[in-house]
């Protein structure tokens, strides 16, 4: 196999995810690293007779985008020459990676108004006043 390969990866939990993955040996065990594990869920357009992708984060709580699992955990692991699923995994990280940055930004004049919680009470106090 190659350092870094795309793999759809069965769990012995029963869970499936998709990522980019390592191999690593470390103490005679083998452990993949996951870069940004998500799941796929087939989405079935009735109206157009199409299908999609509903594409979300393995790990829905955590901001880490690399995991490490031991491949005692792993049932079975098949490595993704599938162009179309690549292409959507590799967008959806695009996406993330823009969404993280732009929520990173600081407010400022330009964004709106910025005031202190007094000063907004009292300007939404004399509005409900009147």
């Amino acid at each position: 196999m190659e350092d870094d390969f795309y793999a759809s990866i069965k769990l012995i939990s029963g869970e499936e995810i998709f990522a980019k993955v390592s191999v690593c040996e470390e103490d005679e065990r083998t452990l993949l690293l996951l870069s940004n594990p998500v799941t796929f869920e087939e989405v079935k357009m009735k109206k157009w007779g199409t299908i999609g992708y509903k594409v979300e984060p393995w790990l829905k709580t955590s901001s880490d985008d690399m995991f490490i699992i031991d491949m005692n955990r792993v049932l079975t692991i098949s490595e993704s020459d599938n162009l179309e699923v690549i292409g959507v995994y590799q967008q959806y990280v695009r996406d993330s990676d823009i969404d993280e940055s732009s929520s990173k930004e600081s407010l400022n004049r330009e964004m709106g108004y910025i005031s202190s919680v007094i000063d907004a009470k009292e300007v939404l106090e004399k509005l409900y006043k009147l």
